[in-house]
């Protein structure tokens, strides 16, 4: 696939520095949805070698290359589960954006806000084709920047109608209720139980074992699990993984990472059968959802050239 670009002479030596408030006016979330679409939907994905992952004090630092077509880059993120607690965002970083023939730098975008719109992004993509039409009752695990923007993403696929926030902390919770109150939705702050009245599930946090009890999820739900991003860590219990249909962004980026597969997978509680999609063939027009009872989990751990492509779409936009 030969993507168009606008780099050239004309540019002379500027760099563009994106902001997360620009980059939210540069691409609103149904654009970076689109933009994603059309990446998987591709006949051939950007490169993406695996990420290195080095563990440094009280977090982990990330990163993570890709390129194609739409250019290459390298994201830099740092994830401190303690960071909240110290009134500082989890994630913090920064993504460098490199010309496809010269290798230029031409954009560095910060690197929180584009994780943030990235997998949402990726989640609201899953959930168009593997959530029920009538979905319309949201429950969000989580009250950070991850939140936020998944709240964004199911309200741009789905006719959201009401949802619950279930967060430690009470202030972010209220805050992110308070927002969704504001946009015409019915919202509470919210109890793990209240996945019981769920036809979506986004969890969004830090935690490194399950956020509810599975048994209470009813039939015909959808998740969207993006919390946790190594082999020891989950956000769903055995309850979840014994009824789900998984889907992936890519099988082999999920069976290096995915702890909410490789747990269940290691433990027996299910077989390498119950991974049924990959986004690619998602987008190709394989169906994940069978029934209307069917639970279905998208199991993202992120893939870099999703932020290659969003890079590229937000600094289009910035200079055109």
């Amino acid at each position: 696939m030969h993507i168009p670009h606008p780099f050239g002479p004309e540019m002379g030596d500027a760099m563009r520095l994106i902001d997360s408030a620009e980059l939210q006016s540069l691409l609103p979330m149904q654009v970076a949805i689109d933009a994603l679409e059309a990446a998987f939907g591709a006949p051939e994905l950007p490169e993406t070698p695996s990420r290195s992952h080095l563990s440094v004090g009280g977090g982990d630092l990330l990163m993570m290359p890709a390129a194609g077509d739409y250019g290459a880059g390298v994201k830099l993120v740092t994830v401190n589960s303690s960071n909240p607690g110290r009134g500082l965002p989890l994630i913090h970083g920064a993504y460098a954006l490199f010309a496809p023939e010269t290798l230029e730098l031409v954009g560095v975008i910060e690197g929180s806000g584009l994780t943030g719109l990235r997998t949402a992004a990726v989640s609201g993509l899953a959930t168009r084709y593997m959530a029920r039409e009538d979905a319309s009752r949201l429950v969000l695990f989580g009250a950070g920047v991850q939140a936020h923007t998944h709240l964004d993403a199911m309200c741009a696929v789905r006719a959201v109608e009401e949802v619950w926030v279930v967060s430690r902390t009470r202030g972010r919770a209220e805050a992110l209720a308070e927002r969704a109150r504001s946009a015409g939705l019915r919202s509470h702050v919210g109890e793990p139980d209240d996945v019981s009245a769920a036809d979506v599930v986004c969890t969004c946090t830090s935690s490194p074992v399950a956020v509810f009890d599975g048994s209470q999820l009813p039939d015909g739900a959808h998740i969207n699990a993006v919390g946790a991003f190594t082999p020891q860590t989950r956000e769903l219990d055995d309850d979840v993984a014994r009824r789900a249909r998984f889907a992936v962004e890519l099988r082999a980026a999920a069976m290096a990472e995915a702890g909410d597969i490789l747990i269940p997978l290691q433990s027996g509680v299910i077989d390498s059968s119950s991974v049924v999609a990959e986004l690619p063939e998602i987008v190709g027009g394989m169906p994940v959802r069978r029934t209307a009872g069917d639970v279905t989990v998208f199991k993202s751990v992120g893939v870099a050239f999703e932020d290659l492509v969003l890079a590229r779409a937000a600094f289009d936009a910035a200079i055109a």
